[in-house]
């Protein structure tokens, strides 16, 4: 399944598409390509969900950073952080700092925020030694392939994600807000629909967010949380046992059910898990390699790894939830 895109202004044959991936450069101007093919590179965007360009020639940030502006019309704000993450500055991030022996699960960026990003940019570097892949599913298959009862009961009631900020395990506060003032978090939390509540010290905060919605531009419904994601059931059963009896339920880092606050059981989340497995598609990374994601249409995770991994990402477009949620209403609960 492939589509030949023009000859660019050079009569340099330019990459191919296929589902996922366009081929490799042809062309020693990427920049340029990319410029000249921009509205090809949207409208395969919003079919494919994911876009792969091999071979860029792109090693450092600062080129990251020039392919990112010829990519993206605006940039888009990062919040409510919840995994470590190094800012190299000009909106260029790791893509994560997690511990390279572990997976990172299938998501869509800030899914739980009231804006987000609609495009992300990963870039290539540095590969690793072996594994890493940055994962991709398109998010529209994987609704399409789970159990009416679980995309019903997600599409009438949304989701409902519950944090509490410990020192020791996950983000402290003040780095996932950005802030380390109180009342500098309350205000947001108001104003995001977040309910917030300190109890000696500790910040806890739910809110409720659509986990089915339906793309701005597109016009098509996509799978779209953190459900699965932040689970108890999807932690390894040590790992959870451990978090159990230290925190308790109630204390657990994230923790997630249906929006009506209803429980999220182990097979419903098995379900998930298995929906997204099976939309799972990868690529080894070399260098200068590139993957566009719209961040609506694709989750995204990463594949554990050796070696010295250098992965950026840089996110645009900025969507708001209200552009594309359909039901039900977000709420702080």
């Amino acid at each position: 399944m492939s589509e030949s895109l023009p000859v660019n202004a050079d009569g340099v044959a330019p990459p191919t598409l296929d589902l996922t991936t366009l081929a490799s450069f042809t062309t020693d101007r990427p920049l340029g390509w990319i410029r000249e093919n921009r509205a090809r590179i949207d409208a395969a965007l919003a079919e494919h969900g994911a876009l792969y360009f091999a071979g860029s020639g792109i090693t450092d940030r600062r080129g990251f950073a020039a392919v990112r502006d010829a990519l993206f019309d605006s940039p888009a704000h990062y919040r409510e952080k919840a995994t470590p993450r190094t800012d190299f500055g000009a909106g260029v991030y790791s893509s994560t700092d997690l511990p390279p022996s572990q997976d990172i699960r299938q998501h869509n960026e800030n899914s739980y925020t009231l804006t987000f990003p609609g495009k992300l940019l990963f870039g290539c570097l540095t590969p690793p030694e072996t594994g890493g892949a940055t994962t991709v599913a398109d998010v529209r298959s994987v609704l399409g392939a789970l159990p009416a009862h679980i995309r019903d009961r997600m599409a009438e009631s949304g989701w409902r994600l519950a944090r509490t900020y410990h020192e020791s395990v996950g983000l402290p506060w003040p780095s996932a807000f950005g802030t380390d003032r109180k009342s500098d978090v309350e205000e947001y939390c108001v104003a995001n629909a977040i309910d917030c509540t300190w109890t000696e010290g500790t910040l806890r905060t739910a809110q409720v967010r659509p986990g089915v919605i339906r793309h701005p531009g597109t016009g098509q419904r996509a799978w779209f949380n953190h459900a699965a994601f932040w689970s108890e059931w999807t932690l390894e059963e040590e790992i959870r046992e451990v978090l159990i009896e230290e925190f308790g339920h109630d204390g657990l880092p994230f923790a997630t059910a249906y929006g009506d606050g209803s429980e999220l059981r182990a097979d419903d989340v098995a379900q998930i898990n298995a929906a997204y497995e099976t939309a799972t598609r990868r690529r080894p990374w070399r260098q200068g390699d590139l993957l566009l994601v719209d961040n609506l249409l694709s989750s995204h995770g990463r594949d554990a790894f050796t070696g010295r991994r250098d992965i950026v990402v840089a996110m645009g477009e900025q969507v708001a939830l209200a552009d594309c949620a359909t039901v039900p209403a977000v709420t702080a609960r």
